[in-house]
């Protein structure tokens, strides 16, 4: 019983072979039994003598078509992308020193504005250390005025030393003069030098005696500026006991428990920054330069809400493994019902450009596998290549095409370049 059903496939194949393969056999037959009938034909009823099988045959040897009369129309040329959602800003705000938490804990998705308190440290020695550094610094600050005092009397010093040792020069010239002239023996002009000598060890020593009163200074203008660092680093240490928000948000997680130890580098809170909220993709670069920063967008979420924006952000370095550049759109969501890591399809709007609205169908490929479409010139088939813009519902709009084409929208497959087709175009064949 089953032989039936292979018998039909065959006839069907057989069919089908002849008029897809050898549509040119097919049509000779057709030509030859067509013939045979008519020439057994007389004639219609008013004596009219019908037309002959051959010249049928000849008539019906182009092949029949549909085509589309198209005209090309300016169409926005939006930039599709595949992207996702992502919060604006997001950081885990971590614990800069070690201690135990004293505060009570805020639970994730609570809503923080901008320098609350998340979580507070234990002080500890903190305050015995700043209580240390500041008596410190009063000490320093008390021996500034000392070694200030110091100075004047050093200088002092060094003026009466400067103005014995002018004094001394004087007599000492003096005196070697009277001896050189006889009137002053040669031991009072030793002794007037001698007494010059003297006279600058003092202003030497005087000299000395005003550095170490300057070093003295300096020593207690550093020890003051050492004793406020330690104050200053005392006052920071008690900073970090208190970790306040960086900005306004909500908590993606609860922050550290109370009693638990914190050490540098611990997370005490994850906060993430959802209004606005970013929608990011990655646009090939062939197509890099039609997107533009301000340009308009819209996004379809994959949870069936469509939301807009515009481009506040195009990388200028591609994404050295698949050479992408990162696109990035700003969209409101003052509700915050947008979440991060929805994936999203962007549309990015661009400048437009003339196109023609064909359906998806009417393309095919050459031999040499070149995406286009058949049109017909002059009762000829011709191919022409076309790029693809979008795909929407109602067609594919197409560049590559002049402005007007008449365009095989049934039919296609049949033909090839060079070959003359019968046409119907579709207005008629609604008719």
């Amino acid at each position: 019983m089953r032989i039936f059903p292979i018998i039909t496939a065959t006839l069907v194949c057989v069919a089908l072979y002849f008029l897809i393969l050898d549509r040119e056999t097919l049509l000779s037959f057709a030509g030859r039994f067509g013939g045979e009938t008519l020439e057994a034909t007389t004639g219609a009823e008013d004596g009219t003598p019908v037309q002959s099988g051959d010249a049928m045959a000849q008539a019906d040897e182009r092949v029949h078509v549909v085509v589309r009369r198209s005209q090309a129309q300016v169409t926005e040329n939006a930039v599709v992308l595949r992207g996702r959602t992502e919060a604006l800003r997001q950081v885990v705000v971590a614990a800069e020193t070690s201690g135990r938490i004293v505060s009570e804990p805020l639970r994730a998705g609570a809503q923080v504005s901008e320098g609350q308190l998340l979580c507070e440290i234990d002080a500890g020695t903190r305050l015995s250390a700043l209580a240390e550094a500041e008596a410190r610094l009063l000490e320093a600050q008390a021996r500034l005025p000392e070694a200030r005092a110091q100075l004047p009397l050093a200088r002092a010093r060094q003026a009466e030393a400067e103005a014995a040792l002018a004094a001394a020069r004087i007599d000492g010239n003096a005196a070697t003069r009277l001896s050189e002239s006889g009137f002053a023996s040669e031991t009072r002009a030793a002794n007037a030098v001698a007494g010059v000598s003297s006279a600058e060890a003092a202003v030497s020593s005087a000299a000395a005696g005003v550095e170490s009163a300057q070093a003295t200074i300096q020593s207690a203008e550093s020890g003051i500026r050492a004793a406020e660092a330690a104050v200053i680093r005392a006052e920071e240490e008690l900073d970090r006991l208190t970790i306040h928000a960086p900005f306004a948000g909500l908590l993606e997680s609860d922050t550290a428990e109370l009693g638990s130890l914190m050490q540098p580098g611990a997370p005490c809170a994850t906060i993430i920054q959802l209004d606005p909220i970013k929608l990011v993709g990655f646009v090939p670069e062939a197509h890099v330069d039609r997107v533009m920063l301000g340009a308009r967008a819209g996004a379809h979420l994959a949870s069936g809400r469509d939301v807009t924006g515009e481009v506040s952000f195009v990388s200028r370095s591609a994404d050295p493994q698949t050479r992408t550049f990162r696109v990035e759109i700003t969209v409101p969501n003052a509700d915050q019902s947008i979440r991060d890591g929805q994936t999203a399809d962007i549309l990015i709007q661009s400048e437009g450009m003339p196109a023609h609205l064909l359906p998806a169908s009417a393309m095919t490929l050459s031999d040499e596998g070149a995406l286009g479409v058949r049109t017909v010139i002059d009762g000829m088939v011709q191919f022409v290549p076309v790029r693809m813009i979008r795909d929407t519902a109602n067609g594919v709009w197409l560049t590559g095409l002049p402005e007007t084409a008449d365009v095989i929208t049934v039919g296609q497959e049949f033909v090839t370049d060079g070959v003359a087709v019968r046409v119907t175009y579709e207005s008629e064949r609604t008719q």
